[in-house]
């Protein structure tokens, strides 16, 4: 059965019971960790060799062998095969061997199924999955569990930030904790990382605030520079230069910084052309479904430039960017014109 990472957390949780078969995969690589280690721990005793087997690529022809091997003294053992491309249907590179052992694996699954919910659980772990044998003979087994690990949206993101706090007797509310996650981006792991040093900051009982997030946060290159932008559309130069030289002070490379500079005004004059000609602008700047809150920010920022400054713009920093790999410009002397020409 197919099931969201938000249902098979709820359900290891309260159900102690594991099932024959998992398979874990996705992007959202720290959900499904967590996932990782709360079936180890419903397992009870792990002994590895015995009762616990770990199977990569480099060993995955002992799999069934493993599945049929008693687990001596111990009722079952669990065996988890890790990044292995068996749900790949194009592994042309690994060869006639692996392909071989890859229909064989499935086609024992298929087979034999009650005799491994006696004897074993077996957890894959991949990055991702293709409609190959392997995933169709697990969806035809009802008691498998297959679960995508995808990335977080910022609503369930805000949710589980704020579950944290609640835990922690700490008080934030969602419009502070949309500004952490667009400060600091989506990846869950940095962001859990980054609310647990603000409640040791503000303590139980205390509230997390816009202002204790940028005391204490590490901002993405990527927000700082929608800062940077918001100032340069508000002609405030001076505030500009001020968030420029904080970014080379913290040691980010100015190259670095060029670039992503070019990429955000590459995307403000996208957004520029899409809205000009009534187009899809999620679609056309390519963002990802936990990246759509982005939209609103994009727009409003390009209402501070018209059409042909972005182009302008855009091609002093390709000037630049060439001037300065040849000699002609330090880039951060390079960098602080091009802002004081806005």
């Amino acid at each position: 059965m197919n099931i969201s990472a938000e249902m098979l957390e709820k359900k290891i949780k309260t159900d102690k019971n594991l099932e024959s078969i998992y398979l874990l995969y996705g992007e959202e690589t720290f959900l499904l960790e967590n996932i990782l280690k709360k079936i180890k721990t419903n397992f009870g005793e792990l002994v590895k060799g015995i009762n616990y087997i770990q199977i990569d690529e480099t060993n995955i022809d002992s799999l069934i062998s493993n599945i049929e091997t008693p687990a001596f003294g111990y009722e079952k053992k669990l065996i988890v095969i890790r990044n292995t491309e068996l749900f790949k249907r194009e592994v042309k590179r690994k060869g006639a061997k692996f392909v071989e052992i890859r229909d064989s694996i499935a086609e024992y699954i298929k087979n034999n199924f009650e005799t491994i919910k006696e004897t074993a659980v077996l957890v894959f772990v991949e990055q991702s999955v293709d409609k190959a044998k392997m995933l169709n003979t697990l969806e035809t087994i009802k008691e498998a569990v297959i679960c995508n690990f995808e990335k977080q949206k910022p609503n369930q993101i805000i949710a589980r930030l704020k579950s944290i706090c609640n835990a922690y007797k700490v008080n934030v509310n969602e419009i502070t904790l949309k500004y952490l996650v667009e400060s600091c981006g989506t990846d869950l792991q940095n962001l859990i990382n980054e609310i647990r040093k603000q409640i040791e900051y503000v303590g139980q009982n205390g509230t997390i605030t816009k202002e204790t997030i940028d005391l204490l946060s590490v901002k993405q290159i990527e927000s700082v520079i929608f800062d940077l932008t918001d100032n340069l559309g508000k002609k405030e130069i001076k505030s500009s230069l001020d968030i420029l030289n904080n970014l080379i002070y913290s040691k980010e490379p100015a190259q670095k910084i060029l670039i992503t500079l070019y990429n955000h005004f590459k995307k403000l004059y996208i957004t520029k052309l899409a809205k000009n000609q009534n187009r899809n602008l999620a679609q056309e700047l390519n963002l990802k479904p936990n990246q759509l809150f982005l939209t609103s920010k994009y727009e409003m920022q390009s209402k501070y430039f018209t059409e042909k400054e972005l182009k302008e713009r855009l091609q002093d920093m390709i000037e630049l960017d060439r001037k300065s790999k040849v000699g002609l410009i330090d880039i951060n002397i390079g960098l602080e014109t091009l802002i004081s020409n806005f």
